[in-house]
């Protein structure tokens, strides 16, 4: 058995006086040290050789297993799997082979500068770019927020998000350098947020407060239409409430959204769980952009969108959990793709409006089972002085599951 020749530490802005006996001991007589530059100064002089991070992460792996049984001592922040590089470096070398010795997160630092419970706490990631609408989808009235920052600017851009949200007096906390010599504390309101120089290490912590425009993300699916821009290519709420639950999402799956219009469907597939992936296909490139720009606002950046037409875009792409159809969006060859194109096990939801399109349901439906249904929708809108039911028009939906074996 290959002894346990990698050390992965975690390290505090106190630097060696933060690490147990055990860990400088193994600092101390490795051939190799790693870490940002930040770590390595912070540990000071070694025995042994030092060398930085590369870009990406998993170049350094490559450089690790180099020296394979040797003592090398990688150098992170705080624990090293809790939004740490411990679980890159897992990917490439045994558990078996390693030693971890964690050191209190920044997170758990900054629960207890604040007092916050930290089980109580929603704890996020922003410290990759374009990660900062991913607070979007939390802000609810009364939650807590706390959230690694990429740089001294995502204090400023998430004060901004909340505003635009309509949660502008919730109180952002911007912690700099914890458990340092230089850690500092600071508070302001989002609405008048002005801090000026931030420090590159921060997390933020927010206290949520809803004003009285404030659109918090719901739990369940069927957001309000409102909350979408779109140029009338829409599924409404209650058509889009019923779509989401015959699609029925689970943690880790992935959608595609043929004829994403305004990217509805796969926003709230993203919203349905974290670990969630989903593709958007949309031939139309002014909605395509559209879809992207509903899903940084309403939280969910990482929305796919493949621009092109249905069959043919479909060729190139992973093989989904779940494939919605979006109404007018092809026909029988449509179908025939996606249904080829999806995992044994999977569901396949498609929406029709048209008689045209209806019959194509009815013939999958008699090809590959599943069930039919009807959706009708009526609203009360005026009538003059007066209110009457307006009905849309109605919806027919086939909902089917590929079988685990041959189709």
């Amino acid at each position: 058995m290959t002894k346990r020749w990698l050390s992965i530490i975690g390290i505090g802005e106190d630097g060696r006086a933060g690490l147990t006996a055990e860990g400088i001991r193994l600092l101390d007589k490795a051939e190799l040290v790693i870490g940002g530059r930040r770590h390595l100064e912070l540990v000071g002089d070694v025995g042994g050789e030092k060398a930085e991070w590369e870009k990406p992460l998993e170049a350094t792996a490559t450089t690790i297993l180099a020296r394979r049984g040797t003592p090398v001592v990688v150098l992170v922040s705080g624990d090293p799997f809790w939004f740490g590089a411990g679980a890159t470096l897992a990917r490439s070398i045994p558990l078996e082979e390693m030693r971890v010795f964690p050191t209190p997160s920044s997170f758990s630092i900054a629960a207890a500068r604040l007092g916050w419970p930290l089980q109580m706490v929603t704890t996020l990631g922003l410290n990759m770019q374009g990660l900062t609408p991913l607070i979007r989808r939390h802000l609810h009235h009364g939650r807590r927020i706390l959230a690694l920052a990429l740089n001294g600017n995502t204090a400023r851009e998430t004060a901004a998000l909340l505003t635009e949200a309509g949660f502008g007096p919730s109180q952002v906390i911007v912690m700099e350098a914890l458990g340092g010599k230089r850690e500092q504390i600071r508070r302001r309101k989002a609405e008048s947020f002005d801090l000026g120089e931030v420090d590159p290490l921060n997390i933020i912590g927010v206290d949520v407060v809803a004003g009285p425009n404030a659109r918090p993300v719901p739990y369940v699916g069927g957001l309000p239409d409102g909350y979408f821009e779109n140029d009338g290519q829409l599924t409404k709420r209650e058509i889009r409430a019923v779509t989401l639950s015959s699609l029925r999402p689970g943690a880790g799956e992935l959608l595609w959204d043929v004829g994403a219009g305004s990217g509805s469907i796969g926003i709230e597939w993203l919203l349905a769980h974290p670990s969630n992936t989903a593709i958007g296909i949309e031939r139309d490139e002014e909605r395509a952009a559209r879809a992207k720009r509903n899903a940084v606002a309403l939280g969910v950046p990482h929305l796919e969108i493949e621009i092109g037409a249905a069959p043919g875009a479909l060729q190139q792409l992973p093989q989904p959990d779940a494939i919605f159809i979006g109404c007018g969006t092809g026909g029988g060859k449509v179908i025939d793709a996606c249904w080829a194109g999806l995992k044994a096990g999977g569901r396949i939801v498609a929406n029709a409006v048209t008689l045209e399109s209806e019959l194509a349901l009815l013939a999958a439906y008699h090809a590959h089972g599943g069930a039919l249904t009807r959706i009708s929708v009526e609203r009360a809108e005026p009538v003059g002085s007066r209110t009457a039911w307006r009905p849309a028009l109605p919806i027919m939906q086939w909902v089917a599951q590929k079988p685990l074996g041959p189709s």
